[in-house]
Formats: structure tokens, sequence, C-alpha cells
């Protein structure tokens, strides 16, 4: 006979309790516990031993899988090279960032070449899908939707209603809009509860794998920043993409947090049109618009984001406070690290700045976090300090410790190669990175070793 029983499971992390609690004791969370019944046997189904299959490791094919590529040159290097089959990849982003709009190009392209695409919507119907496939005015999605090799669009939410269709059509490509749309009649719970949340992607994870066909799905945003349910499904999926950039920006950021098949941390850039998302070929250019006229405060660095260097302004701005506490106020850089670099400078320099109210922002929408970038920020707080502009075409890179200390960045030649082709002429590296550079035309290496020396060298 099935047995039913009830857990009580936190909708942010999903910590299961046999009782209602106002408070989460894992996550913190306050009235989060909603009931999930579960029905079961009881017993452990043990499969036959025939079934079971043990391979010694050295026995596996390293013969390399080749990837699809998707014929978008920042999708596909966000990937690490192009889409892996059989891989589960989960998309997340504020709503109207792009999501839905980026995955509709994918399939378009990925249907030209010959593919079979099944996109799989529960919040939209096909012809709210048709139209924007329209709105978007690219040559795929404008073309007719009758031929053969078109998009098969299917509005459910249902996953055994889904599961059907893709035993009828056997696509090669599964895009799901979104993951917590969709359910499962096997359990009580509402869509959308971090139980369906949880089952439906381990569904669409078996599915991945034992067909061997890559399915993107998409996730909706909390409050906090957070894809719903987030633990348990970054846990599950191959690959972790999130889309950043400002709403009032023209471009947008898919970065991967987490990549089973290549580097984390890499970014695509991307520009929002009336076309789409269109890729970007040069993304320093975004980020050093309207420089022609250097003014106190400004300060270029080359961070790295995965494996790809970016040229970004730094916006400094010190002013006398107005009110009892000096306000420390960061945008696109961690406000802490700010705190840890105005120290520094106070007791290194000996510059008193109890007084001052710190205005810090990253130019373009970027979020820095790379420590290699603490030698820009800290000279541009400096500058706008001190009220001298840095000598024009130069660009600074390199970490700085609390005793003053500029330790050495990694990639560092890459760095410079990208500051020269942007047109920077000086370049303000650690000491310790000089011997590890090759001389690049018509750069000039400008070594420092603490911040002391920073100082002479750029505000004699």
């Amino acid at each position: 006979m099935m047995k039913s029983s009830s857990v009580y499971e936190c909708q942010h992390c999903g910590f299961a309790s046999a009782k209602w609690l106002g408070r989460c004791p894992d996550c913190g969370s306050w009235n989060c516990f909603v009931e999930e019944k579960r029905t079961g046997s009881g017993a452990v189904s043990v499969k036959n031993r025939d079934e079971v299959k043990v391979t010694r490791l050295a026995e596996v094919s390293t013969e390399s899988t080749p990837r699809l590529p998707s014929a978008d040159p920042e999708f596909d290097r966000v990937l690490g090279g192009g889409i892996v089959q059989g891989s589960l990849t989960l998309l997340g982003g504020e709503p109207g960032a792009g999501k839905s709009t980026l995955l509709l190009q994918i399939a378009h392209n990925l249907q030209a070449q010959g593919e079979r695409v099944l996109y799989i919507s529960g919040e939209e119907s096909a012809r709210q899908i048709r139209l924007r496939a329209d709105r978007l005015e690219n040559s795929h999605a404008a073309g007719s939707m009758d031929s053969a090799g078109d998009i098969l669009i299917l509005a459910e939410s249902s996953f055994e209603t889904i599961l059907s269709v893709i035993e009828e059509h056997k696509p090669s490509v599964v895009v799901v809009d979104s993951v917590q749309t969709t359910f499962s009649e096997t359990l009580d719970s509402a869509p959308g509860s971090i139980g369906q949340v949880r089952y439906c992607a381990g569904q669409f994870l078996n599915l991945a794998k034992s067909r061997n066909i890559p399915v993107f799905l998409i996730g909706h945003v909390t409050k906090d920043g957070s894809i719903a349910g987030p633990k348990a499904l970054e846990h599950i999926v191959d690959a972790v993409l999130y889309f950043e950039g400002e709403r009032h920006q023209n471009h947008r950021i898919v970065r991967a947090v987490k990549n089973r098949f290549g580097a984390a941390n890499e970014v695509g850039i991307f520009e929002m049109t009336s076309r789409g998302l269109i890729p970007v070929r040069n993304p320093s250019n975004i980020f050093l618009l309207d420089r022609e006229t250097i003014t106190p405060g400004s300060a270029v660095i080359c961070a790295i984001e995965g494996t790809r260097p970016l040229m970004v302004e730094i916006q400094a701005l010190v002013v006398s406070t107005q009110y009892g506490t000096a306000r420390r106020v960061a945008t696109g850089i961690d406000y802490n690290r700010i705190s840890v670099l105005v120290a520094i400078l106070e007791k290194r320099l000996g510059v008193q700045m109890n007084g001052c109210d710190i205005y810090v922002n990253a130019a373009g929408g970027m979020d820095i976090d790379e420590p290699g970038s603490d030698l820009g920020i800290f000279t541009a707080i400096f500058s706008s300090m001190r009220n001298r502009s840095l000598p024009p075409s130069t660009v600074l890179m390199g970490e700085l410790s609390l005793s003053g200390e500029i330790r050495p960045v990694s990639q560092v030649h890459q760095r410079i190669r990208e500051a020269a082709a942007m047109g920077f002429r000086k370049c303000v590296l650690p000491a310790a990175n000089l011997p590890l550079v090759d001389p690049v035309e018509h750069v000039e290496m400008i070594p420092v070793k603490t911040v002391d020396q920073l100082s002479e060298v750029l505000f004699p």
C-alpha cells in the first residue's frame, strides 16, 4: 500500500522539517515553509544486477565530443567554445534582461544549421512567441514559420505532457521557459515550489543525459538577485549563466557562474537593440566612451573577466562631508574593498579622509571584483583627493596589501596588449611583474613597489 506523508520545505533553500517553522534554521528566512505531500511505498527499489555496469577509469574514452556551435561568438565563449551535447544549462536574470530573447535567437541560429529545436513556454502563448520573434527583425525569425526546419513551439507547463511531446518529435535541442512554471502531476505542491523546481530540474537532467541532447532552462530571479530555488538548481545543472547590466544601459553581460565544460566567470558582452541582442566585438570600447577630457578622479584599469581582458574606467569623487558621519558609496565595486583602500591611503600616505564623502563608480555598469583592480581604484580616489589628473594614456594594474605594497597580478601580458590596442602608452604595474613581461611596442612600463612610490611617480 502506498504511504503518504507531509514535509514542510523552505522555499528559499530547500530545508525540510517534519513540522512548520516560522524561521528557517538553515538560511534564516521567515514565513517560507510550505507543506508538500510525498507519496511512496516505503520500500527502496533495487535494480537488477545485470543492469548495473561498472567501468574502470582507464577504460573510459577520452575522445572529445564535438561541440555544437550556436553561431553567436559571445554565447559560445561563455559556454566554453560551444554547446555540449547532453548538457543542462540554467540561464537566470532579472525580468526584462533579455533571457527569452537570447535563447530565441540561439534557437533560430540552431534551426538554421539544420538542428531540430523545441521551444517550451509555460508563460507565453505560441502567438506571443511569434510576435516577439517578428519584433527581432532577424532574417530567421522574420522568415516563414511553416517550413519543415522551423522551431517547434509548445505552450505547456505539465512535465508529463512535455515528455510525451519530446518522445514524439525527438528534438535535438530543448529550451524551457521557465523551469519555475513547469510542474509534475506526481507532486501535490504548487508550480514554482522548491519541490516542483527540484524534481522537474532533475527530470530534465535525466532527459539530457539519457538522450544526449542539450537542454536550456530559464530561471526566475528573487528579490535578493538569486535564482529561485538557487542551491537546488545550481547543484543539478552543468552550467549556470547570469544576465548582468543596468536596465538603462544598452549592453548586457552574460556571466558563467558555474561551468563543468569551460572556464567559470567567463563573460559575453551583448548590445540590446531593436534587432535583439547583438554580440559586441570590442567590449573595451563600451566602457571607455567619451574620454577625450581626462579629469581628476578618473583612472583606467585592465580587468580580467574569465579569459578576456577588459578596459574599464574607474571614477571617484571626494568631497567634504555635510553630515556628522562621512559617506562611502560604491557602484559596481565592493563596498568593503573601498573601505580597505581608503584605510591604506590614510595610513600609508598620511591623507586624512575622515571628513570626506567618497563616491566610486565603475563606468558602463560593469561589476569589478578582481584584486588586480585595487591600484586603479586607489589611484582614482587619491587623484580626486589631490584634484590632479593622471598622465594621459595611462593604465593601472596591481593588487594592494595592507602594508602598502603592490602585489603582482596574473595574465599581465594579455592586459598590456589589450591596453596597447586601445591606444594606451603608459602602463603602471607591480615591479614584480616587470621581469615576466615581454616588451610591447609603444608602451612605457612604469614599475612600482609601494604606494609611496606610486604617489611620487604619478603626482610628483
